[in-house]
């Protein structure tokens, strides 16, 4: 559906200047707001990560979503939040 959307140059503005598009990976959602959800996450990826994810090479994912700019600095909480700690760790 989403795709016919697309070739009929119905989908985003993106898309309607890449047309016709091909159809290289794809995932199923129950709910709407869900796989929209994941078309942004997705579309925030660098192509390298994209390419991964394409490619089936799982593995790489992690790799590849390393966090390379000021923001590094944030650790994972094992409590299931995030907490920003500042580089001099004070």
């Amino acid at each position: 559906m989403r795709l016919r959307q697309h070739q009929n140059g119905e989908g985003a503005k993106y898309t309607k200047k890449k047309l016709p598009v091909n159809l290289v990976y794809f995932e199923e959602f129950q709910r709407i707001d869900q796989a929209f959800y994941r078309e942004k996450q997705v579309q925030g990826w660098s192509k390298k990560k994209k390419v991964a994810l394409i490619s089936d090479m799982s593995e790489k994912l992690h790799e590849l979503a390393k966090c390379l700019n000021d923001t590094s600095h944030v650790d994972f909480n094992p409590s299931g939040f995030d907490s920003a700690q500042p580089p001099d760790g004070g």
